[in-house]
């Protein structure tokens, strides 16, 4: 792994007072995903989100500026959420990453190898043994993150679009 990130920050679980940023994390990693097509409804990922929050089997997360505490609660600058699943074939518990994003900070690398390194620890403390996640062909910083931390390519989505 690379040093921590030059600023200080605090890894939590989400609280219902960090939906608004969490929704736009949720935008944006929807425009990544799926460009034209992206869902951009800030109250819909805010509605989606807030179902999570506090619900178990699902480590929702954030990462703020050292400084926020409880009495001053700092905006997110990154957000990361897995949701625990069981397969319906073998009955094994596995986790699937749903969300990871991070502002456009300086420190943007190290925060996102925060917040995965404690969806991690999180996910090894509520037994997930295997972890899946999906990203975008083209996102490829978060591709390399996944590599950082041990996750390999086992499936690939083709698509083909009409001609108009």
């Amino acid at each position: 792994m690379t040093a921590p990130p030059s600023g200080r920050y605090l890894i939590r679980p989400a609280r219902e007072d960090d939906l608004d940023a969490i929704a736009g994390f949720e935008v944006e990693i929807a425009k990544v995903s799926f460009g034209d097509e992206a869902i951009t409804d800030t109250a819909l990922h805010r509605k989606r989100v807030a179902g999570a929050l506090g619900k178990p089997g699902e480590i929702t997360l954030v990462a703020v500026p050292e400084a926020a505490d409880q009495a001053a609660p700092g905006r997110p600058v990154g957000w990361a959420w897995l949701s625990a699943r069981t397969n319906s074939l073998t009955g094994a518990r596995y986790g699937n990453f749903r969300s990871l994003a991070v502002a456009e900070i300086p420190d943007r690398s190290g925060v996102g190898e925060l917040l995965l390194a404690a969806v991690l620890q999180a996910a090894d403390q509520a037994g997930m043994g295997q972890l899946t996640g999906k990203v975008h062909a083209r996102n490829l910083g978060m591709r390399a993150l996944y590599r950082k931390f041990g996750f390999e390519a086992t499936h690939i989505t083709m698509e083909r679009q009409a001609p108009s």
